[in-house]
């Protein structure tokens, strides 16, 4: 099973037309990702991304609702929360 994370990108870098990527952030953490497979994504947009390339464009509720989730998770399975 794979996992795919939301994130928003930043800025995009067209200077390799053969490889398009952006800047994304990820809940505070920035990282460089290949969108060359993705038409029309801007600034702005939200991304799902797995292993450094972007599948899918998502709004902006929907990559909310998942970081959320993910934030639960890693909350609960926290060994040193009481």
């Amino acid at each position: 099973m794979c996992l795919a994370i939301p994130g928003k990108i930043i800025s995009i870098d067209n200077s390799d037309p053969e490889l398009k990527m952006a800047r994304v952030e990820f809940g505070g953490i920035h990282k460089e990702i290949c969108i060359q497979w993705l038409d029309q994504v801007t600034v702005g947009d939200y991304i799902l991304a797995h292993t450094g390339t972007a599948l899918s464009i998502i709004d902006e509720e929907d990559a909310r609702a998942t970081l959320d989730l993910l934030r639960e998770m890693g909350e609960a399975m926290d060994p040193n929360k009481t």
